[in-house]
């Protein structure tokens, strides 16, 4: 009796151990996660194109850059744009006379102002983010010359002519002088605009200095291309005051202009 109950003793132990054995040998065990560090010089080259609304005007840009590490890329600038007094309001008399209908104007103005930019400049990503996609926040800032290029207005003016004892009307198309300075500024004189092609070969250029700073947001920015939106302050200074508007005792031109920016900026980067 005593070696029968050792046996049962033995088998059940065995039982026992299989099934632990069995249960065990079906346990899956999940590898752990590789997390892949893309940070480093992938690329070499940034190009790209900027389309860019401040507060006065808007610009279109260029930018060629050499990416130096991972978050830090230094860039050469070129843009061309446009900037207007602030104080200037567009009208239109709509008034037709002699099969012409007025053009809008802006009264007391002067010259329109194209700036053309350049400059040297370094954005640094602040993100510590490793993924190639996803949002990675930086700044920049940037500093070169600038040229300011002045191009006359043109207004239709509305002279009198007496012929044959009679006063008839007679347009003609002028730029500001201090001759006809009386006529020019005489609200009842202007009878509109005088196109936007007028002017070009009559541009006068002022040297001067740009420099800008900002916050950018970059989608993909370890990515081949370029999606980017940045926001911030820019500044022109030029070496005279920029004869926008005709100069009154309320109104004074200004050799510098400071303006708030946000900038879309599309490219492709390269080895």
């Amino acid at each position: 009796m005593r070696l029968r109950a050792i046996l049962y003793r033995l088998a059940f132990c065995s039982v026992l151990g299989l099934i632990s054995c069995s249960m065990f040998g079906q346990t899956t065990f999940q590898p752990k996660q590789i997390e892949f560090d893309w940070k480093g010089i992938v690329y070499r080259y940034e190009r790209a194109v900027d389309f860019t609304l401040h507060t006065h005007g808007f610009l279109l840009g260029f930018n060629t850059g050499r990416i130096l590490t991972y978050d830090k890329t230094r860039y050469y600038h070129f843009s061309l744009g446009y900037m207007r007094d602030p104080r200037e309001r567009s009208q239109n008399k709509n008034i037709p006379l002699d099969n012409m209908t007025s053009k809008s104007f802006a009264y007391g103005k002067l010259n329109s102002l194209y700036v053309l930019r350049a400059g040297i400049g370094v954005k640094k990503y602040l993100s510590e983010k490793a993924k190639r996609k996803g949002i990675a926040v930086g700044y920049n800032y940037e500093l070169g010359p600038a040229i300011a290029m002045l191009k006359p207005n043109y207004l239709y003016l509305l002279f009198e002519e007496t012929q044959m004892g009679m006063s008839i009307p007679e347009l003609r198309v002028e730029r500001y002088s201090a001759e006809n300075a009386d006529v020019f500024l005489d609200y009842n004189r202007i009878f509109g605009g005088g196109g936007f092609s007028r002017g070009w070969k009559e541009l006068t250029f002022t040297p001067g200095i740009q420099a800008k700073g900002g916050i950018l947001f970059s989608l993909g920015a370890y990515d081949k291309y370029v999606k980017m939106v940045e926001v911030g302050i820019m500044a022109d200074l030029f070496i005279k005051k920029i004869s926008i508007l005709a100069e009154t005792e309320a109104v004074s031109n200004k050799p510098y202009f400071i303006n708030l920016y946000l900038t879309l900026q599309l490219g492709a980067r390269s080895n």
